[in-house]
């Protein structure tokens, strides 16, 4: 793949490395085009080909920052449930609600960043108005 740049088996040279983790590592060197660096991975799985290790960093890295989203914009600390049914609906739930949050700052006339507009929705949603 053009965006491996190295594949290396290791093991850590530290005495705390060695204690901690005696077993053979692997580390993958990329080459991330978007932020114009290399990224190194470190992961046990030496089976996978180096190229499939990075995508899954990847789609793995963009579950982080979706959840890292609905924390910091939506608020959502923890899960009301922990079942897996609770999770099956609070997980589309706030899916839904990222994309119609989305979907509005696309709309808009002014350029919203996305916190602000779910602070100003959460703000005019939840505020009581006399009428």
């Amino acid at each position: 793949n053009r965006n491996v740049i190295s594949d290396q088996i290791i093991r850590l040279s530290s005495e705390t490395g060695k204690e901690e983790c005696p077993r053979r590592l692997r580390r993958v060197v990329v080459w991330s085009s978007e932020n114009m660096e290399k990224i190194a991975l470190l992961t046990n799985h030496l089976d996978f080909g180096a190229s499939t290790i990075s995508k899954i960093y990847k789609d793995r890295w963009e579950i982080e920052l979706f959840f890292k989203t609905l924390k910091q914009n939506l608020k959502v600390k923890t899960f009301v449930g922990t079942t897996a049914n609770a999770l099956r609906i609070q997980i589309p739930a706030a899916l839904i609600a990222t994309l119609l949050i989305k979907y509005l700052q696309f709309v808009s006339r002014m350029d919203w960043a996305f916190s602000n507009l779910v602070a100003l929705l959460r703000w005019n949603l939840f505020s009581y108005r006399n009428l």
